[in-house]
């Protein structure tokens, strides 16, 4: 999910980028970019969605092109900074960071290229679970939340109700949204993606109340029944005052953003990842394996591949299918 881009990330974009942890099984890289034996870097941002569809795109990489990936653990920001100074080939999964854009392509360093849409659509925002509309039948909606606050009260949040965020390296506006539309709540971070949805799931399983930041893709919309909490529409400028926010979060289409003497080369490697596209629902049967299931990222890719070439057969370069 997107990272705030602090002075204290953006300080560390550097050395991150240098300092990025290889994470694949493969050989040490070639650093050449793709196709001939060579290997792809690919960057592998924080959250088991982003984590499926790099597994997927490693697997078929290396099985039908026979291109070497090497996946780097690298949150968002330096992803750009890796890509920029020639560590970092693709990133699989970007939501908006226009600010990046601006920084990095055609208008700044013109060292990365958008490489359009991977299909997914990106939902941020406020959930409750859907058993509470029994009781609560406007509690979907900012003003059923705002009045009935008291009802999300934790010893957390004290004489506020909680609304249970994750990483607090996220970028959010929630504060923001709490201030403008005078509600009653508390901001209490579980810490992590994975902590998140372990406090969301035993509070789902009590049919306790809860109200929490979540987003889409994401596999646990499989297991429980979540409902969306609407807001004003978006509009441009209703969010750029951090601290006083009047509308809901804005929807993307996620993109692939590589490295532009990567696409330049057009190797098959980069054909392959060009052509890639896929569904929500195909993210999201990946992540579970790896997330519920606790399959292992490259045998959950496997799995989808073998049983949905009807999908992926398309992304395959016309010189490099058999």
């Amino acid at each position: 999910m997107r990272k705030k881009p602090t002075i204290t990330t953006a300080a560390k974009a550097a050395a991150a980028a240098s300092a990025v942890v290889l994470a694949s099984s493969c050989a040490a890289q070639t650093g050449d970019g793709a196709g001939g034996g060579e290997t792809v870097r690919m960057a592998v941002n924080g959250w088991v969605g982003y984590e499926a569809s790099a597994a997927v795109l490693t697997y078929l990489l290396e099985n039908e092109l026979d291109v070497k990936v090497e996946q780097k653990q690298i949150d968002e920001q330096p992803s750009w900074q890796g890509m920029n100074d020639g560590d970092i080939d693709v990133v699989v999964e970007n939501w908006g960071h226009e600010n990046l854009m601006k920084q990095y392509g055609p208008e700044g360093n013109d060292t990365v290229v958008d490489g359009g849409p991977n299909g997914n659509k990106g939902t941020l925002g406020w959930y409750v679970p859907k058993y509470l509309l029994e009781e609560y039948p406007d509690i979907n909606t900012y003003q059923g939340v705002k009045k009935n606050a008291e009802i999300f009260k934790t010893a957390e949040s004290g004489d506020k109700g909680e609304f249970l965020a994750g990483d607090p390296g996220f970028v959010t506006q929630d504060q923001g949204m709490i201030n403008h539309f005078d509600m009653d709540l508390k901001i209490v971070y579980a810490g992590s993606e994975a902590a998140e949805i372990t406090t969301m799931r035993k509070k789902y399983e009590d049919k306790k109340p809860f109200l929490a930041y979540f987003y889409e893709p994401q596999w646990l919309h499989n297991e429980l029944d979540l409902e969306h909490v609407e807001f004003p529409k978006y509009e441009e400028g209703c969010a750029d005052d951090e601290d006083d926010v009047s509308c809901g979060y804005p929807e993307y289409d996620l993109n692939k953003i590589f490295r532009k003497d990567f696409a330049e080369e057009n190797s098959e490697a980069y054909q392959l990842l060009k052509n890639w596209k896929w569904s929500n629902e195909d993210q999201n049967v990946v992540a579970e394996m790896i997330a519920q299931q606790q399959l292992d990222p490259e045998e959950a890719a496997q799995k989808w591949v073998e049983g949905n070439k009807d999908v992926w057969e398309s992304w395959i370069p016309e010189g490099a299918k058999s």
